[in-house]
């Protein structure tokens, strides 16, 4: 063997035949190794494993995509936004994917119009992808995605499980409920929402949470007003509500608006919650330490990322360690400072 043959020399990466020749098998059987064939003798499969360690082989993706007819790649479609929650849900998916041993092809939506939607759908499936996940979908994606049949199966990341596709979900609206009870049992009535944007499933099922829990206490909801998750809006939607509306308790449809609120509830010289109580959602890292501490609704999303993964994977006929996709914990509501009895 010339030095320009020996594996690992510069310029040659260790190949698949490198391994066997060390090992003493055919080529064949590296890959049946790799590809965790059960058609093994535990002896063979653990020297072929040591020669592949010792020589640092990496198999190609694209070789193990012919021999097997898999990608192992996983296409993601989510909305083009850098929040906390979208950010780490395609964390979870990104980690119980890897630990699985897939890739993965990430296309955020420029808009949720019909045509960018469709366009970036097939820009993903053209990549033979083995599944889609559709991370926290904007209304109008869902019955795309239903309407496209698409050939590989898809699992949507949600608050609901859309009608002919599987979802990964928290109860959003249960979620909401819980928040707006808490303010209730306090003693407020007089309780506003501040909403996220029109054409979020996520944002519909908060204020469907909001009207149900007040009209079950016979309270007379405010007209929700419908924000677009950033904390810049939650304050100028606090500098206007905060001169026109007696309200003394504020659920705001996720932590970001919560905070722009904070700030505005100060800016005109008041307190919180000594003059008015609020609640936000998600328990972002930095809602313990603002000011006082908000009272919100903690979500997992890394765990509801990793078991969108898992239900996925389960549909391919794939089955990762348990915990790896656990199921994600429950909402549940996380109080502190930020919420007080009414002084008024």
């Amino acid at each position: 063997m010339s030095a320009s043959d020996t594996p690992g020399a510069a310029g040659r990466a260790p190949s698949i035949r490198d391994v066997a020749r060390l090992a003493g098998v055919s080529y064949q059987t590296v890959s049946r190794v790799i590809n965790n064939s059960p058609q093994l003798r535990p002896e063979t499969a653990e020297r072929v494993r040591s020669v592949i360690a010792e020589l640092r082989f990496v198999p190609s993706q694209a070789a193990r995509a012919l021999a097997t007819s898999r990608t192992r790649l996983l296409g993601v479609l989510g909305p083009r936004t850098t929040t906390y929650g979208l950010a780490t849900m395609v964390q979870g998916v990104e980690s119980a994917a890897r630990a699985a041993g897939y890739r993965l092809t990430v296309t955020n939506l420029a808009s949720s119009a019909p045509d960018d939607v469709r366009a970036s759908i097939d820009h993903l499936v053209r990549q033979s992808v083995e599944g889609l996940i559709a991370v926290a979908p904007q209304s109008r994606v869902v019955p795309i995605l239903d309407e496209l049949q698409l050939p590989v199966p898809v699992k949507i990341v949600s608050s609901t499980a859309p009608t002919g596709l599987g979802g990964t979900h928290n109860d959003q609206i249960a979620g909401a409920r819980a928040a707006v009870r808490h303010l209730i049992d306090l003693g407020h009535s007089r309780i506003l929402h501040i909403a996220g944007p029109r054409d979020w499933v996520e944002a519909d099922h908060r204020m469907q949470g909001y009207l149900a829990e007040m009209d079950a206490h016979d309270l007379s909801p405010r007209p929700p007003v419908l924000g677009d998750w950033t904390a810049k809006f939650g304050f100028e939607a606090g500098m206007e509500l905060l001169r026109m509306e007696d309200a003394t308790a504020v659920f705001a449809g996720n932590d970001h608006m919560a905070l722009g609120f904070m700030h505005a509830v100060r800016a005109i010289g008041r307190s919180v919650p000594e003059d008015i109580s609020i609640v936000g959602f998600d328990d972002v890292p930095e809602s313990a330490h603002l000011w006082p501490p908000l009272t919100t609704v903690r979500q997992d999303f890394e765990g509801i990322g990793r078991r969108a993964v898992g239900d996925l994977l389960a549909d391919l006929g794939v089955q990762p360690d348990e915990d790896v996709v656990a199921q994600p914990d429950h909402l549940r509501l996380i109080v502190r400072s930020s919420t007080a009895p009414p002084t008024r």
